[in-house]
């Protein structure tokens, strides 16, 4: 570790609800299971300040590190690792498991899980995140990326990768449901960050989506973004106008409906618009829950529809993987086609998660740069 710094800076909260603060720190060895990677963009999420302000309420030991998921370089490596090397660019995921327990899953630098085992792991072993100079990850979390493929043959650059923090999430969904190629799935709300990045990635799979959403002007943003980065995009767009009935039939009119996916944020939780869908949906039709649902939505149309219903927290390691494959062999749009970011720098947080929480949509996305 002779070129790395024996200190580096990190975004420190003290206490929920405090202000964040830079702090200098000594730089941690990569132990076995774990690798030190240099933080090239962090992800910032649209509600981060409703999680360090407590609104959120989610469980969150502090003193903290904030953070999300990261692009990085590696920067030191444990001496079980096998294919991570210094310098390589890779993916560091926020999703952490326990090695001998699936059910311990939590987000670092988000929540600390609602279980024994997550909890455990959040407190004493991976606390802090990604909101640094420099974070020491498990190593199952760090992914490999072909930087050839990616930044040189397709494009990329290391701010448009960060975009895979929104992109992972609904593909998580419709990988439960088993989305396929021209297959018609529902995208509810599809308005959101999340809802936006799921219509695209329900695109690259090869489906035909039909996007719901409140807001006609935001519909319309969606539809055009979509189609810029890939022209031959099969999308269409249902205004939700609160009559479920209505909405329903307006859904209907394009033919037969394979699959929803819903993303609602808890302030959409008692929409109308996943029954809406769901009552859509054709004999033997998919629903993945992925958000805040309010509504109920098992009824006679789903037990006489033989419906299948999933609920997903996130996505597995074997999704990561797939998804990351499906971007190197090029099935999404390019650059800002794909993704159009602001950016800031770690003493700039305050001004970080005002952006995120305005700057929303398909398309967008905040970064921390340290």
């Amino acid at each position: 570790m002779s070129d790395i710094p024996t200190h580096y800076q990190a975004l420190v909260l003290d206490h929920i609800g405090a202000e964040m603060r830079i702090e200098r720190r000594p730089m941690p060895q990569a132990g076995p299971g774990s690798i030190i990677v240099r933080i090239l963009e962090s992800s910032v999420l649209s509600y981060q300040n409703d999680i360090y302000n407590g609104k959120r309420r989610y469980p969150l030991t502090t003193p903290i590190v904030g953070g999300c998921s990261a692009v990085g370089r590696v920067a030191a490596a444990g001496h079980d690792a096998t294919i991570l090397l210094p310098g390589q660019l890779v993916w560091v995921d926020c999703v952490v498991r326990g090695r001998d327990d699936p059910e311990a899953i939590y987000l670092w630098s988000i929540h600390d899980g609602y279980g024994p085992g997550s909890q455990k792991l959040s407190r004493e072993v991976w606390h802090d995140g990604t909101f640094a100079e420099f974070a020491k990850v498990p190593m199952e979390n760090c992914i490999p990326l072909n930087e050839v493929r990616l930044c040189k043959d397709l494009g990329y650059s290391a701010r448009e990768l960060i975009y895979l923090s929104h992109l992972l999430v609904p593909f998580g969904g419709l990988r439960t449901i088993d989305l396929k190629a021209g297959e018609t799935v529902v995208v509810c709300p599809s308005t959101g960050g999340f809802s936006g990045a799921g219509v695209q990635v329900a695109l690259a799979i090869g489906a035909r989506v039909i996007a719901m959403g409140r807001n006609e002007t935001e519909l319309a943003r969606l539809k055009s973004f979509v189609t810029k980065g890939t022209p031959w995009a099969n999308i269409e767009t249902v205004k939700v106008t609160g009559d479920q009935a209505a909405d329903t039939a307006s859904l209907k009119s394009f033919g037969v409906i394979d699959a929803v996916l819903d993303l609602s944020p808890p302030a959409a939780a008692h929409s109308t618009h996943l029954p809406s869908a769901v009552a859509a949906l054709r004999r033997g039709g998919r629903i993945s829950v992925m958000g805040s649902v309010g509504q109920p939505i098992v009824g006679w149309h789903f037990l006489s529809h033989d419906l299948q219903l999933k609920g997903k927290l996130m996505y597995e390691r074997e999704d990561l993987m797939l998804f990351i494959k499906m971007l190197e062999a090029g099935l999404f749009a390019k650059g800002k086609d794909l993704v159009e970011t602001k950016c800031f720098v770690l003493g700039d947080w305050k001004e970080a998660f005002n952006a995120a929480a305005e700057y929303t949509g398909v398309g967008r996305i905040v970064s921390l740069t340290p």
